[in-house]
């Protein structure tokens, strides 16, 4: 074992290292003791100075760990205290940039056991702090012994006094010292698994000054020994549990990753084909044609599901350092089998870093964040992410939106403007970070969509979460005899490829109408484009942009509003992801005006108001036309009016009355019984109504 070998032969290649390379670091941590407890060291510097020594740092760290700390102790421990002579210097080394630290969580092995390894992952779950006894003082109740025992992994727990040898120890807290200590748990990247892989987890042991210092959610590179524990038998039975172990990452230095998710392996090759394909000017053509092409149609829809997936530039804040939101939410809406499943799942296979999840399975706390209780530690609470949270710097894909009960859907209000999310619970208060785009999918309020009535009525959203999407498209399914022969021909010949060559193909020459990129480039370019590419507005595109806001503003005669300046937002956004389309630096006129046609497309399909043909957003945000609304006032002022006069108000004279007033009769009667509904008239006899707060006569 590490405590029965002499280590001091590394505490002096370790005196000799401090003093070569690391001079600074060390007077800082000197200088800064206790509020910086640890020096750090990359594992690079140390394997250029002794690359024998950085060997076995990772074979044997419970050897090596040790002998570092001594030799910093030993070396500079007269120095501390002859400035602080009341404290103790007890600081740690942590090391970090292993090599090989590519390995996944899932690929750790027993072949790895005791050895320091290195991970990504993203943090899952933390517990609250608890205290561990480090250096165990007993006193033996018998002859007044005492033992000072170092409690080190390897380290038992002694039964027996060393004076008088018989069993009467009794451990002194008050004299015995604490350090701190949490358990937190990661999951591998989503961005680095494919095919469906269920992430694997790990638990973490986090000590002394690395508690609290990650939260659930964040990206993290984590350097720890390997250790295993045994499982916790279930039930009366052990069986062979006894000799069944987990493992855990006991971790020596974790730190946060700057970027929202990992890069993709790229060769030298693919850079080059992705310049290339960056200067094609059929690359928007090509990436809509990549989207789903087992999917016939909905050219719209996959030009916003591109955009979506390249995302706008990062990093910009306001005035008063508030960030500016740069993910696109999109979300379609359509009737059964017009395929919005299979567009949703195919995107989330395209995106680097994706999560997808169903709706009608999900909680809000599954979908955002929570505090519960640990049901393996010893009963406190816990932070626990949920998967926009874990998605974070990619894409979640949520089916079946509309299926999310009222109370759960209301969490997702403030991760989709502010793309945070806060929970107070249990007396814990926290915040993560949920840079997430969401695309979801949903169904009509009644399966499917009534063509008579207001596409935007028969949404089963409320409009405060509708108002948060950039886009919204409802997927119709039109009778049209030349569309619908050109789709079977479509779906007919990919389950013709599909049984001759076991995967279906797209005819050739539909294949040589519409060239695509492979899965895995368009994965890559993606990728590329968001890290490397940070497009800023050119004039032309801001005056085009302005031009198209004005405009519509202009349009909004009788006080229904076209569009809102939370629109000019969203604008910006799809212009700067058409740039980064083409990995160009500047937006131009021509990113605007696809930003343009893709808006305008929306909103003449949800915001046009068939009574007076006019755009009307708040067909959008409220499920009724400015029109309509107008009629609803006016029915109530007619109401209030009579029943002043008459004490009350008989439907049908209403009717009547609303009729002179230009109001159909059908429409009336529906409106009346829609505020009935909704508590703003009441029928206190049958055909009769009254104001909600008026007394009956």
């Amino acid at each position: 074992m590490a405590s029965d070998v002499d280590i001091s032969p590394y505490v002096e290649k370790f005196e000799q290292f401090y003093s070569d390379a690391l001079s600074e670091k060390i007077n800082s941590l000197l200088s800064n003791y206790p509020a910086q407890k640890s020096i750090l060291v990359d594992y690079a510097e140390l394997e250029r100075y002794d690359a024998a020594l950085a060997d076995i740092l990772i074979k044997q760290p419970d050897l090596i760990l040790p002998a570092a700390e001594s030799a910093l102790v030993s070396a500079h421990e007269i120095t501390y205290k002859t400035a602080h002579p009341e404290s103790s210097f007890e600081p740690h080394v942590r090391f970090f940039n292993l090599p090989d630290s590519g390995i996944l969580i899932q690929d750790m092995s027993s072949r790895q056991i005791r050895e320091m390894i290195s991970v990504k992952g993203v943090i899952t779950k933390r517990t609250e702090v608890r205290h561990k006894v480090k250096v165990a003082v007993y006193t033996c109740q018998l002859c007044d012994a005492k033992m000072k025992v170092p409690l080190t992994q390897t380290a038992a727990v002694p039964q027996v006094c060393d004076s008088c040898k018989r069993r009467a120890l009794k451990l002194e807290e008050s004299e015995s010292y604490f350090v701190d200590m949490q358990w937190a748990q990661a999951q591998d990247l989503l961005e680095r698994l494919h095919g469906g892989v269920t992430p694997t987890q790990i638990d973490l042991l986090i000590e002394d000054d690395l508690v609290n210092t990650i939260i659930p959610g964040d990206t993290v590179e984590i350097t720890g020994i390997m250790r295993i524990r045994p499982i916790s038998p279930k039930g009366k039975g052990k069986g062979d549990s006894a000799y069944v172990y987990e493992s855990y990452l006991d971790v020596v230095y974790v730190r946060r990753m700057q970027r929202d998710f990992e890069e993709l392996e790229i060769s030298k090759d693919e850079e080059r084909l992705i310049l290339e394909y960056s200067k094609n000017p059929q690359i928007y053509e090509m990436m809509r044609n990549s989207i789903a092409p087992g999917i016939y149609g909905h050219d719209e829809v996959k030009d916003a599901l591109v955009l979506q997936l390249f995302g706008g530039t990062p990093g910009k804040f306001m005035p008063g350092n508030v960030p500016i939101r740069d993910d696109m939410h999109i979300l379609l809406i359509g009737d059964p089998g017009s395929a919005k499943t299979r567009l949703l799942e195919y995107v989330c296979r395209i995106a680097p870093k994706s999560i997808y999840v169903s709706g009608k399975s999900s909680t809000g706390a599954g979908l955002t964040a929570v505090a519960e209780k640990d049901e393996r530690g010893d009963g406190g609470w816990v932070l626990k992410a949920g998967a926009l949270v874990i998605a974070s710097g990619g894409l979640a894909g949520v089916d079946e939106f509309d299926k999310i009960e009222d109370n759960e859907r209301a969490a997702l209000h403030e991760v989709m403007e502010s793309q945070k999310i806060s929970i107070a619970k249990a007396g814990i208060v926290a915040t993560f970070k949920a840079k997430t785009a969401i695309l979801a999918a949903a169904n009509p309020k009644f399966g499917r969509f009534d063509p008579k009535e207001l596409i935007a009525k028969q949404f089963d959203i409320p409009p405060t979460i509708l108002s948060r999407f950039d886009l919204v498209f409802p997927i119709i399914d039109v009778l049209d005899e030349e569309k619908d022969s050109q789709l079977a021909k479509h779906l007919l010949s990919i389950h013709q490829s599909a049984a001759k060559f076991g995967q279906g193909e797209i005819a050739e020459e539909e294949k040589r109408a519409k060239p695509t990129l492979s899965l895995e480039l368009f994965r890559k370019y993606i990728s590329y484009a968001r890290l490397h590419v940070k497009p800023v507005l050119s004039e032309d595109a801001m005056e085009r942009l302005k031009g198209f806001y004005v405009q519509l503003r202009k349009q909004s005669e009788g006080g229904a509003v076209a569009i809102t300046p939370r629109y000019i937002e969203g604008l910006v956004r799809l212009s700067e992801a058409s740039a980064k389309v083409r990995l160009s630096p500047v937006v131009d006129g021509s990113d605007a005006e696809r930003a343009i046609r893709l808006v305008s497309y929306m909103l003449d399909k949800v915001s046009r108001d068939k009574e007076t043909g006019r755009l009307d957003i708040d067909i959008l945000m409220t499920g009724r036309p400015k029109s309509q609304v107008d009629k609803i006032y006016v029915i109530l002022s007619l109401v209030e009016k009579i029943q002043k006069e008459l004490g009350a108000v008989g439907i049908e004279y209403l009717i009547e009355k609303a009729a002179e007033e230009n109001i159909e009769r059908s429409l009336a009667k529906r409106l009346i019984s829609e505020l009935i509904s909704k508590g703003e008239l009441y029928e206190f006899r049958p055909g009769v109504v009254k104001l909600v707060g008026q007394k009956p006569q």
